[in-house]
């Protein structure tokens, strides 16, 4: 049974056959789908992840809700948002 919130199944199904969370999958596919939205545009307006102080990568991860944030340490945190 198709989901009704995924924009665009055809991209969801091969995000996820290619192992990508149903969190992600959903979230890239629904970008692809809205016009006003670019995800294939590279990069935005942040700095990369290893410009940021820790504490700031700390408060990106408690934001997205990233489990075992408190004990990791600033390369652990780049790692856990990249693969978010």
């Amino acid at each position: 049974m198709p989901n009704s919130s995924i924009k665009d199944e055809e991209t969801y199904k091969s995000l996820r056959e290619d192992g990508a969370s149903k969190e992600k999958a959903a979230r890239i596919a629904n970008a692809q789908a809205n016009d006003s939205q670019h995800p294939s545009k590279k990069g935005g307006k942040q700095p990369p992840y290893e410009d940021w102080s820790k504490d700031d990568l700390y408060e990106r991860a408690q934001e997205l809700d990233i489990e075992g944030r408190s004990d990791m340490d600033k390369d652990a945190l780049i790692e856990a948002l990249r693969n978010h």
